[in-house]
């Protein structure tokens, strides 16, 4: 079992801008004062120079284009309907705004399976969206894959029983927790697990501040660390610039590199940087429109393949 892979999923927008839907949670998303088409256009080219970044040093990147008629502005951040897995399953998760719901697609199936992919079995659970439960895929959930662990900190886009149920039928261990940030005085929940921490092989990059249950805080860190990961902290004013939301992939001769947005990697501090660069490399691409009105950043952006080849 691997935690990490060197082929992502990425669909390339064509119609991004600001969600309104996903605003209402996203504590993270800021309107811009220019038009929609000009905002796509932006989207568009971070997202080609970030995969074209990503090739370079080896990432196998699949690129699936978004489509034009279905009118999804999020389209962009795959990891929150889909995972896959390397028994062959995929998972598709139930999603908290409508228009998000169109995201998913067969032809993304179809596509794996023609870049050579096997895709044994689909465990579907969209059901949930009729009882108003929601789980978010990655952005929810951070596997540990290797010690079959499972961190999901609770939200209006993260139900504690449909965690436990998705940990049942993977087989992980769940860790459950609630992360808050500080919206106009006060501690709302965080939406997306995976913008307050990212799990690599050895290390954890994590903002523990957002934590604020003193117990749920230690169980964290005490997981963590039960595994041998190094838990390296970051702020909250950090977390805003996307420092949590990276991804460590596998590029040529299995190189290890730590993905994230120029706005991460500038907010980190020297030690900080020192202690991720003992462990790996980081690669870094300038994403502001994409995480200015998508409230998403790098790790959003990529939907991990770990299916088996035919």
């Amino acid at each position: 079992m691997q935690q990490i892979t060197n082929t992502i999923l990425m669909i390339r927008p064509v119609s991004f801008r600001m969600n309104e839907e996903t605003a209402v949670n996203n504590y993270f998303q800021e309107d811009l004062d220019i038009r929609n088409q000009d905002i796509n256009r932006k989207a568009q080219q971070e997202f080609d120079a970030f995969v074209d970044k990503l090739r370079e040093v080896g990432i196998t990147v699949i690129v699936e284009s978004d489509d034009a008629w279905a009118d999804t502005p999020d389209s962009v951040f795959p990891n929150n309907w889909v995972s896959f897995h390397s028994n062959g399953d995929v998972a598709v998760y139930p999603m908290f705004a409508e228009n998000r719901r169109k995201e998913r697609r067969d032809e993304v199936f179809m596509r794996l399976e023609n870049e050579g992919f096997h895709i044994e079995n689909i465990v579907d659970y969209t059901s949930a969206e009729d009882e108003g439960y929601f789980l978010e895929g990655t952005g929810s959930i951070l596997m540990d894959r290797v010690n079959k662990k499972a961190y999901c900190a609770l939200s209006p886009r993260a139900d504690e029983a449909l965690f436990i149920e998705f940990c049942e039928d993977f087989e992980y261990t769940p860790v459950v927790f609630t992360a808050f940030q500080d919206v106009d005085g006060q501690r709302l929940p965080i939406y997306h697990t995976n913008v307050m921490m990212c799990l690599a092989e050895n290390f954890c990059v994590i903002c523990l501040d957002s934590i604020d249950d003193p117990k749920e805080k230690k169980n964290v860190v005490k997981q963590l660390k039960a595994d041998g990961k190094e838990v390296i902290t970051i702020s909250e004013v950090q977390m805003h610039q996307f420092a949590g939301n990276m991804l460590q992939v596998k590029g040529t001769d299995d190189k290890r590199y730590l993905v994230m947005s120029l706005a991460a990697h500038q907010s980190l501090t020297k030690d900080q940087l020192s202690r991720i660069e003992k462990h790996c490399e980081i690669l870094s691409s300038d994403l502001e429109t994409i995480e200015t009105c998508g409230g998403g950043s790098a790790r959003c952006m990529m939907a991990e393949v770990f299916l088996p080849k035919k």
